[in-house]
């Protein structure tokens, strides 16, 4: 069985690490993938952080109204291959179909949102608020984001950041769960076919070393991660002792 690829630079690569871990089907144990899952890991993200960075001078000095063009697209295909994304996500988390398709919608709406960038990022002005003295107030872009998702919400919690990470500029490394990682497979097929520059959105898998990798690149700038509240507060850590900005959600009973 084929070992899944990672999406790194614009190509479907390959990854250092020869050990696997088995992706499952929830209902039967059958195997339906295998996964990168070791400490070679970390070469791949390195090579992601690189091609990330290298992506990121380009996109940030664009025009917010040239940079959400790409998110209209996004969003009709999302629309276009809602069932084959839910069934995937019913494939290997064991939701419903409905549930699945209900996430679905959930991360289109998200995608949606982030289309009103140019509204929701516009500057303020404050004059004189001290004798003499006017307040400018720019948002920029962040830089190189990571983005770290759970196993239960394999399409919608990428969704809660991604959108919003490209239309502010920031160029994105995701880290699907090892458990659950075809859907977002499907979903850089269809994030191929946009019109962005190479290694503005790529994807890495693994486990505890690819997070760390991330943790721990001088390059990366921000974290996000939603999942267990002892991950949670591992990634908020370590991130934040390397002088990132984490966003960690941790376990609740309704985020």
């Amino acid at each position: 069985m084929e070992t899944l690829k990672n999406y790194i630079n614009g190509s479907w690569t390959e990854s250092r690490e020869q050990q696997t871990a088995n992706v499952l089907n929830p209902a039967n144990q059958e195997i339906l993938a295998k996964v990168p899952y070791g400490e070679n890991t970390v070469a791949d993200v390195n090579s992601a952080v690189a091609a990330a960075a290298g992506a990121l001078k380009e996109w940030r000095d664009t025009p917010v109204m040239k940079r959400v063009q790409p998110l209209y697209k996004m969003k009709h295909l999302l629309e276009e291959n809602i069932d084959e994304i839910a069934r995937l996500i019913t494939l290997e988390c064991g939701k419903t179909f409905i549930e699945s398709k209900a996430e679905m919608q959930r991360a289109i709406e998200n995608v949606e949102t982030a289309c009103g960038t140019p509204i929701l990022i516009q500057s303020e002005f404050s004059e004189n608020v001290a004798p003499g003295i006017d307040e400018f107030m720019v948002r920029q872009a962040v830089g190189v984001c990571a983005i770290i998702s759970p196993f239960n919400f394999p399409g919608m919690i990428p969704f809660w950041f991604l959108p919003y990470a490209i239309a502010c500029g920031n160029s994105v490394v995701v880290k699907p769960s090892e458990k659950v990682p075809l859907t977002m497979m499907k979903v850089f097929e269809l994030i191929d076919k946009l019109d962005l520059p190479k290694g503005l959105i790529n994807l890495v898998h693994g486990g505890k070393p690819t997070v760390d990798g991330l943790l721990d690149h001088p390059e990366v700038k921000a974290i996000s991660f939603v999942g267990s509240t002892n991950v949670a507060r591992y990634i908020y850590q370590r991130g934040a002792a390397n002088g990132k900005r984490v966003q960690a959600q941790g376990g609740a009973k309704n985020p």
